[in-house]
């Protein structure tokens, strides 16, 4: 696994984030606050970045969301001393399915809901005049483990190049709170949903196989099952993190 000087590379993501936010003339970040790790640390970035007046947090919980959820993000919020609004998306993510799609699974209504906070952001950075401040990690982005147009969906990405332990150990030294720093990664979109449990490798093990697969590294250390486990999630996840394709041009007469 690769060694980087994490103080290093807070500066110059602080740097990123604070020259991007100038450059499109835009006032604000406004950020979904999910009460994990991820969302906690872009925030905490963008208060290092710019200050606390100009981050937004915006909490999304549905009816099925884990309360510690809303409390973290809650608990999140007030740590950074942000501002801070909830929104309820059951009644938007019940309108659709209690009425249309009654039997839908578990991951569609997942993906709907990662939609909805999505749309609710975008609509709300409109109103802010802000841009929407992504939380994917790398180990996500590799693996695909986000929602097209719906979590994936940001104007920048500061946490883009972190692994996810990278990111823990990051949030940690920005002292962020220890609730959220060891709590088990959840997207949270159902009842006792976990990423490592959905994924069937824990996260330190993905980021060794992860890094030693971006960087051609010996990988003989490793499970050959594991190693092909997240060798099909890297490869089976390609399209989403490529640019709508679009045909060749018109042929000219």
């Amino acid at each position: 696994m690769r060694k980087i000087d994490y103080h290093v590379e807070i500066e110059k993501i602080s740097s990123f984030v604070t020259e991007y936010l100038e450059s499109t003339k835009r006032k604000k970040y406004i950020v979904g606050i999910s009460g994990g790790i991820d969302s906690a640390l872009a925030a905490a970035l963008a208060v290092k970045s710019i200050g606390k007046e100009k981050v937004i947090g915006i909490m999304m919980p549905y009816k099925t969301s884990h309360p510690d959820s809303l409390a973290d993000g809650k608990m999140l919020c007030e740590h950074l001393d942000i501002q801070q609004y909830t929104y309820d998306i059951s009644p938007m993510v019940d309108a659709w399915f209690d009425n249309h799609e009654m039997d839908a699974t578990p991951l569609r209504k997942g993906n709907w809901m990662a939609r909805i906070r999505m749309c609710i952001l975008y609509d709300l950075a409109a109103k802010y005049q802000a841009l929407v401040l992504g939380t994917s990690n790398l180990s996500e982005i590799m693996t695909g483990y986000f929602t097209q147009h719906g979590d994936s969906a940001a104007d920048i990405e500061p946490l883009g190049k972190l692994y996810k332990s990278e990111v823990k150990a990051i949030a940690k030294i920005m002292n962020l709170p220890n609730k959220i720093i060891n709590k088990a990664p959840s997207a949270d979109l159902w009842e006792n949903q976990t990423d490592e449990t959905e994924m069937g490798i824990s996260y330190n093990q993905l980021d060794e196989i992860l890094w030693a697969i971006e960087n051609k590294a010996d990988l003989d250390t490793f499970d050959k099952d594991t190693v092909t486990k997240v060798y099909n999630l890297v490869s089976q996840s390609k399209f989403k993190r490529v640019p709508t394709p679009l045909p060749e041009a018109p042929c000219s007469l």
